[in-house]
């Protein structure tokens, strides 16, 4: 079945404080975030009717426009609340929720000083990431050609829209020889991230994952570290080179979108989906809906 073209859902977006009907919610052609990559963008999941970790979403939409030189003119509080009033209107209870902040059309060019700052929110139902039934057997990565640039190059502590023109380039051409998605080294040749999420390995009963000086330190990440060390995981952040990837025995990716998908191949390189991958995928499946854990108990 061919899916609806994302301009043709059904509800509401809240744009610039109103809540607008979806079909009615555009941007002129001459907007200097489409042009010149002027926007920063959340992703964020409800579960429940809860979106997970906002406000730390929502304060790093903040940041990332701050790193972008401008100020979006709604507080975090104020976003926070417009969020979980969009969902209520939505009327879905897993969701997935897309903030995005941008220059708009009142300067066309490099310099915009004087543009507008414009905020819209989208919520709409999205499933799984990767397809089910590979998530279960370990998705396969292919090795991106394109590398998570010099910090000293681009805002790369930012969710810019801008960074992901690599990624969207690495995810298809991962796609057209059949793997799942890609993964990037950095401008030094170290292992960094997949082209929308973090990745861990595992080896020794320890996590190993990269540190992320030129890439995001995604809440998804941070969060699986979190269970990772409440069940006695040892998480180890360092710098790790391509070639020890022969070494480790698992190894999964961690994001909004993604949550916890465990990985069976990079490139030449093998994994098992073992017993560390399951563990924490389960234990954010019970994170990220704490109410029904409890129920469940």
């Amino acid at each position: 079945m061919a899916s609806v073209p994302f301009d043709q859902l059904d509800g509401f977006i809240w744009m610039n404080g109103e809540f607008v009907k979806w079909s009615e919610a555009k941007v002129h052609v001459l907007t200097h975030g489409l042009h010149y990559a002027s926007a920063v963008f959340e992703g964020e999941r409800a579960y429940g009717g809860e979106i997970f970790k906002l406000t730390e979403h929502t304060e790093r939409l903040h940041e990332s426009a701050r790193l972008l030189g401008f100020r979006i003119p709604w507080s975090v509080a104020e976003i926070d609340a417009a969020c979980r009033d969009l969902l209520a209107r939505q009327g879905f209870q897993d969701a997935y929720v897309r903030p995005i902040a941008w220059r708009g059309s009142e300067m066309m060019g490099v310099s915009a000083q004087n543009n507008r700052i414009n905020l819209a929110i989208a919520i709409w139902q999205w499933p799984s990431y990767f397809d089910p039934e590979q998530r279960l057997k370990g998705i396969r990565l292919d090795m991106a050609e394109y590398r998570r640039p010099d910090p000293r190059t681009a805002p790369s502590k930012s969710k810019a829209a801008g960074l992901y023109m690599i990624c969207t380039l690495s995810k298809h051409a991962a796609e057209a020889k059949g793997y799942a998605d890609a993964l990037m080294l950095d401008w030094r040749g170290r292992v960094a991230e997949a082209t929308g999420a973090n990745v861990f390995f595992v080896k020794d009963g320890r996590l190993h994952t990269p540190t992320p000086d030129c890439f995001l330190d995604g809440i998804t990440r941070r969060t699986v570290i979190e269970l990772a060390e409440r069940r006695g995981i040892e998480v180890v952040e360092r710098t790790i080179m391509p070639e020890e990837m022969a070494d480790f025995e698992q190894c999964f990716l961690t994001g909004t979108a993604a949550e916890v998908t465990p990985v069976s191949e990079i490139g030449p390189y093998g994994f098992e989906v073992g017993e560390i991958a399951r563990v924490l995928m389960n234990d954010y499946a019970a994170a990220v809906r704490p109410r029904q854990a409890i129920a469940a108990e």
